[in-house]
């Protein structure tokens, strides 16, 4: 018996060693480069139908929109003046909400994972959120932005997670526009396993050195995928730092990439991390808020 089990034993290693490799996961990113109308949800939601189905036909897995798009990011008071809680309140719907149950109809419909932006209603209180739906309609989960202006986003409240979700896909983690400047968010995600970083942003102009420069350096340091999915400025960075699909511009357009998750996530500067003499990030911090 010990003999049949010895033989049976190498037999499996000999047929291992033969066999080939599992190829990476890959697909197609479709980030939509659009620019929303302010307090119209259902215009913007039949733009995003439209994209929707033009990324499936394109072979996209994933489709992702730029931040507050279904509201059309109306919680910035640079962009909405006279911006009152009430009204942001009235416009703002809770994750299970009319809009956010077509969301989920219209990915399980198409067959995709889909991010959408949104102001999420939370009782008396409103969150910049995106949520992750699977190709099935199930929430899969959300992100609630965690860096607020207090000066012009005065009527949101921050997040304080940043989840990693495991997916058909990948492993997927998300930011919102002015958290991917703090260089811990990026960080967390990696060190908790994401392998793409999603950041769905907004702005009426292109800042080359905090979106290009920035998310580049973001890709870079941590092995992972970037997609910073913006209306003037969308585009897709591959764990190397390499831009891999952009477009920029007035002009609206679906921006595709192909994401392979290969030996190159985790294959960088974040490898090399030593956190146990990382203490003082933490102490600093500490120490400087001591009267």
């Amino acid at each position: 018996m010990k003999i049949r089990k010895t033989w049976a034993g190498l037999l499996l290693l000999l047929m291992a060693a033969g066999a080939p490799a599992a190829e990476p996961q890959s697909f197609k990113l479709a980030a939509l480069k659009l620019i929303p109308k302010q307090w119209d949800k259902d215009a913007n939601f039949t733009k995003l139908q439209e994209y929707a189905r033009r990324a499936v036909a394109a072979g996209a897995a994933l489709v992702v929109t730029p931040e507050g798009y279904l509201e059309g990011y109306v919680g910035n008071t640079k962009f909405s003046e006279g911006l009152t809680m009430e009204r942001y309140l009235g416009i703002a719907e809770p994750i299970d909400g009319p809009y956010l149950t077509r969301a989920r109809e219209l990915a399980a419909g198409l067959g995709i994972h889909l991010v959408l932006g949104f102001a999420e209603r939370r009782g008396d209180r409103v969150f910049n959120t995106v949520a992750l739906i699977s190709p099935r309609g199930e929430l899969i989960g959300s992100y609630s932005k965690s860096h607020n202006s207090r000066v012009i986003e005065p009527f949101n409240t921050d997040g304080s997670a940043f989840p990693v979700h495991s997916t058909a896909l990948g492993r997927i983690g998300m930011l919102v526009c002015y958290d991917r400047q703090l260089p811990e968010t990026s960080r967390i995600l990696a060190i908790k396993g994401a392998q793409i970083i999603l950041v769905p942003a907004f702005g009426l102009g292109i800042t080359k050195i905090n979106e290009d420069i920035m998310m580049r350096t973001r890709a870079y340091e941590n092995s992972v995928y970037v997609a910073h999915v913006h209306p003037k400025n969308t585009f897709v960075v591959d764990p190397k730092g390499t831009i891999i699909a952009q477009e920029e511009g007035e002009h609206e357009a679906m921006v595709i990439a192909q994401v392979t998750l290969d030996e190159r996530i985790g294959d960088g500067p974040i490898r090399d991390r030593r956190p146990e003499i990382y203490e003082e990030l933490l102490r600093v911090r500490q120490e400087r808020q001591e009267p």
